[in-house]
């Protein structure tokens, strides 16, 4: 009884992650955005895992393409907007992938092997843009970003459990101003 209560704890605990495997964890070699811009032929059939949020999408007869600009990923392989972005790239499905679904401005991680790169007119500029055929795709859900101590009752206005943190007289002239210093 005791090993089957551990059994159920344990697969109870298992699916908790949501995320497919290839996303979720790093490519033994992690091949950088930089690096594939830099030697793209070196790099033609490494796996990586790359993510950023999606400007375009195309869908053909047998394939469909996502045009993204590359973002940093957290460790779980979401794309980090709070980082400057480091370029563009072409991420390549065999399925049809729904411009409804797979909208502008949404959140995307890939994970698959580097084709080559390709060229793209970006107004009067010609950019090579490296390609990725994607195994696994990941669409993020969308999240609104509240700050930090927005309505916490801190700060000014706030409302526990004096009006502010400059109301609190122990802080009035510095960390604990009132007490003695040794």
């Amino acid at each position: 009884m005791k090993y089957l209560s551990l059994l159920i704890c344990y697969l109870s605990l298992t699916a908790c992650s949501t995320l497919p495997p290839a996303i979720e964890n790093p490519p033994a070699v992690d091949i950088s955005y930089s690096q594939a811009i830099s030697d793209i032929v070196r790099y033609r059939k490494y796996p990586v895992r790359w993510g950023g949020v999606i400007i375009d999408v195309l869908n053909e007869q047998s394939f469909s393409r996502l045009q993204v600009i590359s973002y940093p990923l957290n460790s779980y392989g979401r794309p980090v907007r709070d980082k400057p972005p480091q370029g563009r790239f072409y991420i390549y499905s065999n399925t049809f992938l729904d411009p409804a679904i797979y909208a502008k401005d949404k959140e995307v991680t890939a994970a698959g092997v580097l084709k080559g790169d390709e060229e793209l007119m970006v107004g009067k500029k010609t950019l090579r843009l490296p390609a990725l055929q994607a195994t696994t795709l990941h669409l993020w859900p969308q999240y609104e970003r509240v700050p930090y101590y927005y309505n916490s009752g801190f700060g000014p206005g706030g409302f526990y459990p004096y009006p502010g943190y400059y109301g609190y007289p122990y802080f009035w002239g510095g960390y604990y101003g009132y007490y003695p210093r040794y």
